[in-house]
C-alpha cells in the first residue's frame, strides 16, 4: 500500500473510492454531453437540451445526478437556473477520454 502524509498506513486510502464516485457520476453519455457542454461557462437547462437534442426532463434527470455528485453547481437567476461546473478539471477527464476513443 503507497501511504501519502495525510494519509496514515493503518488506514484505507480514501483516494480510490472517491475517484470511482466521480467517474460513476460521468458514466452517461448524457452527463459525459452536459459536462462538455458546460466546460465553455454556465448554461441553463433549455440551452443543454437545445445542444445535446434530448428531452427536458432527461436534462433535469442527469442534472441532478451531477449536483449530488457536487461536479455541478445550480443558481437560480428569475425563473431559470444557471448551472456550471464546480472543479475545471472535470473537462479534461471528460475530454480526454473522448478524444481517446477516437484514436
Amino acid at each position: 500500500m503507497i501511504t501519502t502524509p495525510s494519509h496514515p498506513a493503518d488506514e484505507p486510502d480514501p483516494t480510490p473510492q472517491a475517484a470511482g464516485e466521480l467517474l460513476r457520476a460521468l458514466a452517461s453519455p448524457v452527463r459525459l454531453g452536459i459536462v462538455r457542454g458546460l466546460s465553455g461557462g454556465g448554461k441553463y437547462v433549455h440551452e443543454l437540451v437545445t445542444a445535446l437534442g434530448v428531452s427536458q426532463p432527461l436534462v433535469s434527470q442527469h442534472l441532478r445526478v451531477l449536483r449530488t455528485s457536487r461536479i455541478v453547481t445550480a443558481r437560480r437567476e428569475a425563473r431559470e437556473t444557471r448551472y456550471t461546473l464546480t472543479d475545471d478539471q472535470v473537462p479534461h477527464i471528460v475530454l480526454d477520454a473522448i478524444r481517446h476513443v477516437q484514436e
